[in-house]
């Protein structure tokens, strides 16, 4: 139950409007409806809250741009929320508690959220230096936003060949879903193969799939960006080779939007420094949660913060962020629990340890795309002949098959694994390794759910398997949603949250879908 209104709402202001940022507000807007709260939330960009993971599809038109749509900024202003887009933050003014926007306005706060997410990192190539800081020339885009994502279609349409720069994740990703839907596309990347620092050997495994998948890729460095007439013509790479195109696509990774904290004395090393109730390091009354935040309490006896503690930019673990500190706020202000200042973020209560911002030893990575499968976690780069006590690395290859497999076992127990082009045992591993589990002793039975016809097939997965890792759902929960009569992955999204983040798990909820109405057809 919520108490009386007070006579003075605690002002809470939100820098950001992004997927992590719309989370939080959910939690909050029944603390405005109450009194409890004036909320109000900043976003730089025109749009209100959508999710940036599914940019690609909405280029590719695989997705429609209403689909990725996480919030109503129209319905949050009816609730009383202050929503302000295409607004820009100048600067913070601690001592005076309030965030000055460009256009020399005030907006004071007694709570400050950071949620200013990551920013696309733009590479030093002859041909983008005349530009300002946030312009590209044309032809050339992040697919980072909705404005991106228009440039990519539109190229698309024209038949142009697209150009991607990038070997990680999200290059391939939107490598893949264009050349899926027709595109002529050439991924260059550093390196022998695309991913070589996630996968190791499976990188190339990999690398021949993409080409399967009708992409060429390119290893080398780039030196510039070729134009005609100031519109990208193509890049050039060293040696003198030159990869013609009408579109580039710039997929260099990301960095945390850190300037603001930066400016305004808050502790920063790759993100803003936050303890484990996500206040910022040494503050009262700052928080930080998403991209943008490092999980790192400075205490030198806190396990959880040994080692790489980095933000890693998965939306999982922005959202579980989200979560928590909603749930505290809403505990603290409302008086039903002990208050934020006791809540605890990053430590595992089953005793493993959770690093960093997303948990960086517990994340697990997929690489969503229709016919070629990897996924990553944990630990990955222990080497097969490493003599240390506990340690074991199991490590299987079939480049003819476009299969790999790399197990790394701690005393038993599963902390890292590498699996591409066998999704079933990459499931499996998965399961396994969330779970804690100790692995048998013959690593090859693990192998076998992929293996030819007539060897035994993989138990199927039960409703306390978690479905959607992004948001923490269980199949069980989307079989309940389709039983109560949810008959699209629409439907699903809406009442689970299910396949609203990454979106690698549509196509288990499809299957949940079709196997309920084909049980309701045989009974």
């Amino acid at each position: 139950m919520i108490p009386r209104q007070p006579s003075v709402p605690c002002r809470v202001v939100v820098v950001g409007f992004g997927p992590v940022a719309a989370r939080l507000v959910e939690h909050l807007e029944p603390l405005v409806a109450a009194g409890l709260v004036a909320l109000t939330v900043i976003g730089q960009e025109a749009d209100a809250a959508y999710n940036r993971v599914l940019v690609a599809d909405v280029a590719v038109g695989r997705t429609r741009e209403a689909a990725i749509r996480l919030a109503d900024a129209d319905a949050l202003r009816a609730s009383g929320v202050d929503v302000r887009l295409g607004a820009r933050v100048a600067r913070i003014d601690r001592p005076f508690r309030r965030v000055l926007l460009t256009g020399g306005e005030a907006v004071d706060y007694d709570r400050l959220v950071l949620a200013t997410g990551s920013r696309p990192v733009r590479p030093r190539l002859k041909g983008l230096e005349g530009h300002d800081a946030g312009g590209l020339p044309p032809g050339v885009s992040f697919l980072r936003d909705l404005s991106d994502a228009r440039a990519v279609a539109a190229a698309l349409a024209a038949q142009q060949r697209i150009v991607v720069l990038g070997g990680g994740i999200l290059g391939i990703e939107a490598a893949l879903a264009a050349a899926e839907e027709g595109g002529r596309i050439t991924l260059v990347h550093h390196g022998r193969s695309p991913m070589e620092r996630l996968l190791g050997d499976g990188a190339r495994v990999l690398a021949t799939a993409l080409r399967h998948a009708g992409i060429d890729v390119v290893a080398g460095t780039s030196t510039g960006v070729e134009l005609e007439d100031g519109r990208f013509a193509g890049v050039g790479l060293e040696g003198g080779t030159r990869i013609d195109g009408g579109a580039l696509v710039l997929a260099c990774g990301v960095r945390p939007r850190t300037e603001l904290a930066e400016g305004c004395d808050l502790a920063v090393t790759d993100g803003i420094l936050v303890d484990h109730s996500l206040r910022a390091v040494g503050t009262d009354d700052i928080w930080a949660i998403g991209d943008c935040a490092e999980v790192c309490c400075l205490r030198l006896s806190c396990e959880a913060c040994v080692g790489i503690t980095a933000p890693q930019g998965l939306i999982g673990p922005g959202w579980q962020q989200a979560d928590h500190l909603g749930r505290a706020f809403a505990a603290e202000l409302s008086g039903d629990g002990p208050g934020q200042r006791d809540g605890s973020y990053g430590s595992g209560s089953d005793g493993r340890s959770v690093v960093g911002a997303a948990g960086l030893r517990d994340a697990v990575v997929v690489l969503k795309a229709r016919g070629v499968d990897a996924v990553v976690a944990g630990e990955t780069d222990a080497d097969p002949w490493t003599v240390e006590p506990g340690l074991a690395v199991a490590e299987w290859a079939d480049p003819g098959h476009g299969r790999y497999a790399k197990m790394i076992t701690r005393n038993g127990v599963l902390t890292g694994l590498v699996c591409v082009g066998m999704p079933r045992t990459g499931a499996e591993l998965v399961l396994l390794f969330e779970r804690g589990s100790e692995l048998p002793a013959d690593r090859s039975s693990l192998l076998r759910p992929d293996s030819a016809e007539g060897l035994p097939a993989a138990s199927p997965p039960g409703p306390a398997t978690t479905l959607c890792r992004c948001a923490g759902v269980t199949r069980g929960a989307v079989q309940e949603s389709v039983a109560a009569g949810s008959a699209s992955v629409e439907d699903v999204s809406t009442a689970t949250r299910a396949g609203t983040g990454c979106g690698g798990c549509r196509d288990d909820i499809r299957t949940v879908i079709e196997q309920h109405f084909a049980a309701a057809v045989v009974s």
